[in-house]
């Protein structure tokens, strides 16, 4: 693996000025499971303001302590590189920022107030080609792998080897320091690989125990951490997860209204079970953000509108009420107006009725124009999802198939005269002649031309061709125009034809 040239100029910079430098946190965890990182941090003993002083044409930001220095880089990633000095962080009263910032001597006591053991890590580069052995090994005989220093005070290989989220020190601790903590180590734990991280022990108690602290974060901040738990592909572990530790009550409390809550005769799964079930699928088919959140929220209104019990219980308008809370609880995060509107239109549509027999083209139609053309693919990926998490065998049926080839059969341009570059007022000028049968003759035989030669569709070639059309007699054009309309007639069933291929329907 190499080091970015910009972050090895950083480094060396910090070097070349007397001072230590050290690549921290996430960037060494992802180079250690030969993932590419997707920021880069440098650590260093040098002062807030003599790291100013040395980087003064590239310095952007100071905020913290924290200084971020530009590269120059067309590379996003590399654009902008945080430089942190070593330090110790005092007491946070309001869970996010420490009260005051004391500057640390040495990065082992930098690394220590780090948030979990697989992020207190530091690297420190001897070149930019360097060698990594396999994660796990000892501090020491990892130190022995070519053109770096890594510093481990906290075992963090060896989790990353056991695949354990484990805080830094006391758990508690860290989550009084910044209570978005707890979210994260839900995010880091179903995020870093296909197969769901454990979260250790004490570091799941200590999450219980200080769940309600979430209440000092802002909902903002909350939501960038749910979006990432649920784009992950655990996305529906993820949120069980936050359930089990206490969390999920303070991100969206309607949800748990959903647990233990019996459906009827059409579902074997509960409300929240289902809901998990169906968020699965999307996640594992890499749909949309905003096909996910439907998916998982759909019906969220049924706890709220169930009557009756057992078999025959019923849940009408719950997709309505689904909605109004939807829109709740996104605006509680503080979505963007076109993510809340979307989303708020699948869940309002997932109910929709389709069967082969029974729904005409009208129908569909009106479907299409309430959901829009941009948004179709996502409602039926919905309820697809919707499908998978009824224990359904197939998540797309002959009829979805079949709803599919009917909404691209009535979005597609009706093959008529109107596709022509000339009208039938302008047959009716170049030719001097009044309105009558002749016109429309014409213009089928121009129909049927242009259609097996498209090119011909220009004005010039047309307003010839209508002088050479209106010179013949008119059994020859009647001639002429039904045989038009016969090759427009399987022009148009062979369309068909394909489109009903292309989803496997008859």
């Amino acid at each position: 693996m190499k080091i970015p040239k910009e972050v090895q100029s950083v480094i060396d910079k910090l070097k070349e000025n007397k001072f230590e430098a050290y690549i921290v946190g996430g960037c060494v965890r992802d180079i250690l499971r030969g993932v590419e990182p997707q920021d880069w941090d440098v650590a260093t003993n040098a002062k807030p303001e003599k790291i100013s002083k040395i980087f003064l044409k590239s310095f952007a930001d100071n905020k913290f302590g924290t200084i971020t220095v530009l590269t120059g880089a067309k590379d996003a990633k590399l654009k902008e590189i945080e430089i942190t000095p070593y330090r110790i962080d005092e007491k946070y009263t309001d869970k996010r920022h420490p009260d005051k910032i004391k500057w640390a001597k040495t990065i082992k006591q930098d690394l220590a107030r780090r948030d979990f053991t697989i992020n207190a890590l530091a690297l420190g580069p001897k070149g930019r080609n360097i060698e990594i052995g396999p994660y796990g090994e000892s501090p020491e005989a990892t130190a022995k792998c070519r053109n770096i220093e890594l510093i481990d005070p906290c075992e963090g290989q060896k989790d990353l080897k056991n695949k354990i989220i484990r805080a830094v020190g006391k758990a508690e601790d860290r989550f009084n320091e910044d209570a978005l903590r707890m979210l994260r180590a839900v995010r880091f734990a179903v995020s870093l690989e296909q197969r769901t991280w454990r979260i250790e022990e004490k570091t799941a108690q200590g999450i219980e125990k200080n769940a309600h602290l979430l209440e000092f974060i802002s909902q903002e901040r909350i939501r960038d951490e749910l979006i990432k738990i649920i784009m992950s592909p655990n996305g529906a572990q993820g949120i069980e997860i936050l359930r089990k530790l206490g969390l999920l009550k303070y991100i969206i409390p309607e949800l748990e209204e959903g647990f233990g809550v019996e459906q009827n005769k059409h579902h074997i799964y509960q409300v929240y079970q289902h809901a998990l079930l169906s968020l699965n699928y999307a996640c594992q088919n890499n749909f949309s953000f905003p096909v996910r959140m439907a998916a998982f929220l759909h019906d969220i209104g049924k706890p709220r509108v169930k009557e009756g019990e057992g078999p025959d219980a019923t849940f009408y308008n719950h997709e309505i009420v689904g909605t109004k809370i939807t829109r709740q609880i996104l605006q509680r995060l503080r979505f963007p107006k076109k993510d809340i509107e979307k989303i708020a239109k699948l869940v309002r549509c997932h109910l929709f009725y389709y069967n082969v027999d029974e729904v005409g083209e009208s129908s569909v139609r009106r479907l299409l124009r309430k959901v829009g053309t941009e948004d179709i693919e996502a409602l039926l990926q919905v309820r697809m999802a919707d499908r998978i998490g009824s224990a359904v065998p197939k998540a797309e049926p002959y009829k979805l198939r079949h709803l599919k080839y009917m909404f691209e059969k009535v979005s597609q341009d009706p093959i008529s005269v109107k596709m022509l570059k000339v009208s039938g007022n302008e047959v009716m000028k170049i030719l001097k002649i009044n309105p009558g049968p002749q016109i429309g003759q014409i213009l089928d035989v121009l129909l049927s031309e242009v259609l097996t030669e498209p090119k011909r569709n220009k004005k010039d070639y047309l307003k010839k061709k209508i002088k050479e059309l209106g010179k013949l007699k008119p059994k020859k054009l009647q001639e002429l125009a039904q045989k038009g309309r016969q090759d427009i007639e399987k022009i148009e069933t062979k369309r068909d034809e394909m489109t009903k291929k292309k989803y496997w329907v008859t």
